[in-house]
């Protein structure tokens, strides 16, 4: 009787341990990995309420083609990967046909919004194929009712022609503001305004001017408004109570981490809030020692493993009046349904 027990108690406690377990969502490491390019970047993640699924709209980077220099960062299109079990599977689900002129061109960075039964997608545009950086670069503007079929609607007017990486946020007053960087002023971060997403009102003194920096990304979590920018060796935090006067934190994904392709440093994402968590999307380059190493060789191309990316996701915390990440800690990852 005694053992019979002992038995009863331990079946018990392995049968609380799975439970628990269970209950907890871990999230795979990669979160995905472009299985057409495999240069999967640059993620926005976003309900799509037609599909009924969560969309991950990114720069489909072709990482596998053998071509000079940095042409694999060229002529890509926006992938697009869903996820119908909260965002613990994504599939591949093709690309966005974005051309509204002749020939082979660029789109890098999309943000997408929902707005009075739109969606609106504000994404960088640059004509043509390169072999190095360069070009002009414009942030365009398109419409969808089902995130298939866009409407080009222009250019809005920014700071300069040589503007990426929107991202934008309505504000409590109904009107939006998007940031975005701008090459032609030190790659600073500038913001613009507008009342309907077609006109818009820039600045002309940067958002945040104290260094170069990319791939800004607003939201508001924790009774504060908050950007994370890429610096290249991590991401910078900013806080703000009223987005126009932002306070420098510290830095997040600065560090590598343990998880398969969770190296070396986070690089350009999103953030979704879902209640009180908090989600960062990013993408990796986990065949370099560091995010810039990119060196070319003999051939002037750079070799395969430091061409492809992956992305990942972590949770950030709210901790003494700040944002903090641990990449390697166990966390409850869940995307709702909506």
């Amino acid at each position: 009787m005694i053992k019979s027990l002992h038995v009863f108690l331990l079946l018990l406690c392995c049968s609380s341990f799975v439970v628990k377990s269970q209950d907890r969502h871990i999230p795979p490491a990669p979160l995905f990995r472009d299985p057409i390019y495999d240069g999967a970047a640059d993620p926005v993640v976003i309900w799509n309420d037609i599909e009924k699924a969560w969309w991950m709209l990114y720069t489909q980077r072709r990482a596998n083609v053998d071509a000079m220099n940095v042409a694999y960062c060229y002529g890509s299109a926006i992938g697009i990967a869903a996820s119908k079990d909260n965002g613990h599977t994504w599939i591949y689900r093709g690309a966005l046909n974005l051309e509204f002129e002749k020939g082979m061109n660029t789109f890098w960075a999309p943000d997408v919004v929902f707005n009075n039964g739109t969606y609106h997608m504000f994404v960088s545009y640059i004509q043509g194929v390169r072999n190095n950086w360069g070009g002009n670069a414009r942030i365009a503007h398109y419409t969808s009712k089902d995130m298939w079929d866009w409407k080009f609607e222009g250019f809005p007017e920014l700071s300069s022609e040589k503007v990426i990486d929107p991202t934008l946020i309505q504000m409590q007053d109904k009107k939006w503001r998007v940031w975005y960087k701008d090459e032609a002023r030190g790659s600073h971060i500038m913001m613009a305004e507008s009342n309907d997403l077609f006109k818009w009102t820039f600045n002309t003194e940067p958002a945040i001017g104290e260094r170069a920096q990319e791939g800004p990304k607003v939201f508001h979590f924790k009774d504060w408004y908050w950007m994370v920018t890429d610096e290249w060796k991590g991401m910078r935090v900013y806080r703000s109570k009223d987005m126009l006067t932002w306070t420098k934190q510290g830095m997040i994904l600065d560090v590598p981490g343990k998880r398969p392709e969770d190296i070396p440093t986070g690089a350009h994402g999103d953030v979704v809030v879902v209640d009180d968590k908090a989600y960062v999307i990013y993408f990796t380059h986990p065949g370099r020692k560091f995010h810039g190493e990119d060196k070319v060789n003999e051939d002037g191309i750079v070799p395969y493993s430091r061409r492809r990316s992956s992305i990942q996701v972590a949770e950030l915390k709210f901790e003494n009046g700040t944002l903090v990440c641990d990449r390697d800690a166990p966390f409850d990852f869940w995307l709702p349904a909506k």
